[in-house]
């Protein structure tokens, strides 16, 4: 029931717009990437209608016929195979309207709608232009070395550095740009700092005609945490942020826990259980029963609908209960073993006399042994 009032809502759109554009001009219509458009195209209403939708751009390839009441698609070029269809109800009304489902780049251009009845023959013209948007922006840092990427766009987008505070730190990047067999737009920037300056905030912004996303990246922190509770900071430079997707991952690639929205629960995946006590409204992780297998790089990343920032730390763990549990139990069986050997040499010293010369020496390298 829904979708049938979201799609009358957009022909009722659809046709005002076809109204109000020029005579005689094409309509222009934008769609998105691998998602459902419509293409408006009206006539006089009548019966035993004929459609023809065809691909001008392309040599009037075939797109979707209609006639004697019924669809007709043994023409239909390959590639528009299963993805149209027309409101057949509509039709007797002067709606030839195209829907064109999983929208591919190839099938941007200039499209005609042909249609006829007894009242006439019409013609009208279509630009269809593909968009995919910027959907996130991801941000790693290497030493001196900070690298922001972005994929799957259309059309070729534009990346920019800048920093905050804006300051006159000397660096250069190195852009690159590829296509993929979808005609999709992967882009990544390496920025290579020259001169270290301290809390500064790295922004990257990828921008194309549709939209633009920026993430914004801290210098790498270090933090001393113990194998008691630790809580590691995530900031965001928007503090009213009240509607946020939050991600931590160790090392960069493990995920800790994932957070899609506010107002939704977090969710801890299955080897980090132990160790996350919690996480505050900012996003900041507090970490519990910590060993050395936990030192290591922690990132935040707190993502609206226009920015991600990211937030890396280097823990490192003081005073880790299992190391001193370790020591402390060497130290106990090195010294059993010491009791044990010493009182063997003795029993021996006063059954041969010949031992008596090497005795002192034996212990000591006992003593030795035990203390390594």
């Amino acid at each position: 029931m829904t979708m049938e009032v979201d799609s009358a809502a957009c022909l009722v759109v659809w046709s005002f717009l076809w109204m109000l554009s020029p005579a005689g001009g094409d309509a222009e219509v934008s769609c998105v990437f691998m998602e459902s458009c419509i293409l408006p195209c009206s006539f006089q209403g009548g019966t035993d209608a004929v459609i023809h939708w065809t691909l001008v751009t392309a040599g009037d390839i075939p797109v979707h016929s209609y006639y004697h009441n019924r669809d007709q698609l043994g023409h239909q070029g390959q590639s528009f195979r299963g993805r149209t269809s027309l409101f057949k109800d509509q039709i007797s009304r002067g709606n030839a309207s195209l829907q064109l489902t999983g929208v591919q780049v190839q099938d941007q251009g200039r499209y005609k709608c042909y249609t006829s009845t007894i009242r006439g023959n019409k013609e009208s013209f279509i630009n269809l232009q593909v968009d995919a948007p910027v959907h996130k922006v991801d941000m790693e840092q290497e030493e001196n070395r900070i690298t922001c990427s972005s994929e799957g766009i259309y059309p070729e987008p534009e990346l920019t550095w800048s920093t905050r505070p804006p300051s006159n730190v000397a660096f250069k990047n190195t852009t690159r740009v590829q296509q993929t067999e979808q005609l999709l737009y992967n882009i990544n920037s390496s920025l290579i700092l020259s001169d270290r300056v301290t809390d500064l905030v790295y922004s990257c912004t990828v921008s194309t005609r549709s939209n633009r996303r920026r993430a914004t990246l801290r210098e790498l922190t270090s933090l001393d945490g113990s194998s008691s509770d630790t809580t590691i900071p995530c900031s965001a430079s928007n503090t009213s942020l009240l509607n946020f997707s939050l991600v931590w991952r160790f090392n960069h690639s493990r995920i800790i826990l994932n957070r899609t929205r506010t107002s939704v629960p977090y969710t801890v995946s299955e080897e980090w259980r132990q160790q996350v006590k919690g996480v505050s409204e900012s996003g900041s992780l507090t970490l519990q029963d910590l060993s050395l297998k936990q030192e290591g790089i922690y990132t935040c990343e707190l993502s609206d609908d226009e920015e991600t920032n990211i937030t890396n730390t280097l823990l490192r763990i003081k005073g880790s209960q299992t190391g001193v549990t370790r020591v402390n139990e060497g130290l106990v069986v090195g010294a059993i073993l010491f009791v044990v050997l010493a009182a063997g040499l003795v029993v021996l010293y006063y059954k041969n006399k010949k031992v008596k010369n090497t005795f002192c020496l034996h212990l000591l390298i006992i003593y030795c042994v035990c203390l390594y």
